[in-house]
């Protein structure tokens, strides 16, 4: 059997900046600190760190005051912070500075008289950051190309639009084509919501996809770039393709027949699953590995500075 590995996979800059935050704040402060929603979306990493004494809720009013909060990767509504303040909390904010990026960019639509348009999943933690940093009303959230066909602005001639991160870039691009020709005044970003890492791992599953009998994506279900990369790996052309946890995840009746297995993960998940996994099918079958030769990513992001020191 051939093991084709995705590269780029895994961890991306946002969520390794997530996660050394919550590390080095239980280093410098002792357990327990306080984490407002899952740091990032996958159930191993999150163990983790409860192992070491994160606490993990869904709201500040979860939090004691005399403890550090952090803020997910996903990012916050503007009132969290606030609210933080006014109680003389510790907060740190882990928010991925891309999404902080889209943050800014839809206040700077609100504050230009532009209506807000934000393509994205309804619910995710991340849409609810974003559509809370303007107040409730000016956001107007489009899933799907339905949506653009249904959406009637207050002016036409006075909309704008940002994207959720970690969407389908084919899907989102068709959405934005949909909206542009009914709006073609419409603003852009002025540069790609959709993350670097995002974008990376879509295409780099296209090109596994096409060589391989069976696609396994390591992620949670609740990461959204996840399970993103088993769509895009069905369109791309593999037969068949899933999202595991990890290795305990794979169904073995899956790999009958199968010669190929491409293998890659979310931008949430720890390299060490993918050993596992590739362990698994190795100690079922006579392997081969091979890695795709896409460039490395060497997009790092800054830590706050009172834990840099660290």
């Amino acid at each position: 059997m051939r093991i084709r590995l995705a590269s780029p996979r895994g961890f991306c800059a946002g969520v390794d900046r997530a996660i050394q935050i919550v590390e080095r704040a239980l280093v410098k402060y002792g357990a327990p600190v306080y984490i407002r929603h899952e740091i990032v979306h996958n159930r191993h990493v999150v163990d983790r760190l409860r192992a070491l004494g994160a606490i993990f809720v869904e709201e500040l009013d979860e939090c004691p005051d005399d403890r550090p909060v952090v803020f997910s990767a996903h990012g916050v509504p503007k009132d969290v912070p606030l609210q933080a303040k006014a109680r003389k909390m510790l907060f740190l904010d882990a928010t991925c500075p891309l999404v902080s990026k889209v943050h800014v960019e839809a206040e700077r639509h609100f504050a230009a008289g532009l209506e807000t348009i934000l393509i994205g999943h309804a619910g995710h933690p991340e849409v609810l950051g974003t559509m809370g940093q303007l107040p409730a009303g000016a956001v107007s959230l489009i899933e799907t190309l339905a949506d653009v066909a249904a959406f009637t602005p207050k002016d036409p001639a006075r909309l704008a639009f940002v994207t959720q991160t970690t969407l389908s870039v084919d899907d989102t691009a068709e959405i934005v084509a949909a909206l542009q020709a009914r709006f073609p005044a419409i603003a852009s970003p002025h540069k790609e919501d959709i993350c670097y890492a995002t974008t990376n791992r879509q295409e780099a599953v296209k090109v596994l996809a096409q060589a391989s009998d069976l696609v396994l994506v390591v992620g949670s279900a609740n990461s959204s770039n996840s399970v993103r990369l088993v769509e895009v790996a069905l369109r791309a052309g593999t037969l068949r393709a899933h999202l595991i946890d990890d290795a305990t995840g794979i169904d073995w009746a899956w790999l009958d027949g199968v010669e190929t297995v491409g293998v890659t993960a979310g931008a949430s998940a720890p390299e060490a699953l993918v050993d596992e996994v590739i362990e698994a099918l190795a100690a079922r079958f006579d392997v081969t590995v091979s890695e795709g030769s896409t460039p490395r990513e060497t997009v790092t992001f800054k830590l706050p500075k009172v834990l840099a020191d660290l």
